[in-house]
């Protein structure tokens, strides 16, 4: 699938969204808020599985594309598939960066910056709050 088809999209309103995810979670996934550095849940986890978007459980990221990139949010050097997440431009806080989002249901998700150590450049720094991760071998 290409980032031109159509996507099966989930649209929810504030009080639905606020019903379903926990304070945190709906501040950044929803709000396009920020953790902290070093204090999200999956910034150094090693589990291998699927990363998958906490407001509609899209597969957004695996555990094959994460390193450590030191900044303190889990990092990754790629989706897990070309329909995935999207970008736009991010000129909040007077600076521009590119925002990722969940293509299925536009969640904030957290930024791309092009210092990536692989051959694409980009790393994906993502929020553990916009994330659950599916270990490998669990359904």
């Amino acid at each position: 699938m290409s980032q031109d088809e159509p996507v099966d999209r989930v649209t929810k309103g504030d009080a639905q969204w606020r019903e379903q995810l926990g304070t945190e979670q709906f501040r950044i996934a929803r709000q396009g808020g920020t953790e902290r550095a070093f204090t999200g849940k999956y910034w150094d986890t090693k589990t291998e599985g699927s990363y998958h978007c906490v407001c509609c459980g899209e597969t957004l990221f695996s555990s094959a594309h994460k390193y450590d990139s030191g900044s303190g949010w889990p990092s990754f050097t790629q989706p897990a598939n070309d329909h995935a997440v999207c970008t736009r431009s991010d000129e909040s806080l007077g600076m521009r960066r590119t925002e990722v989002l969940c293509r299925r249901c536009d969640a904030h998700l957290g930024h791309a910056f092009p210092d990536g150590p692989t051959s694409n450049g980009i790393r994906f720094c993502i929020n553990s709050a916009s994330l659950d991760l599916e270990p490998e071998g669990e359904d």
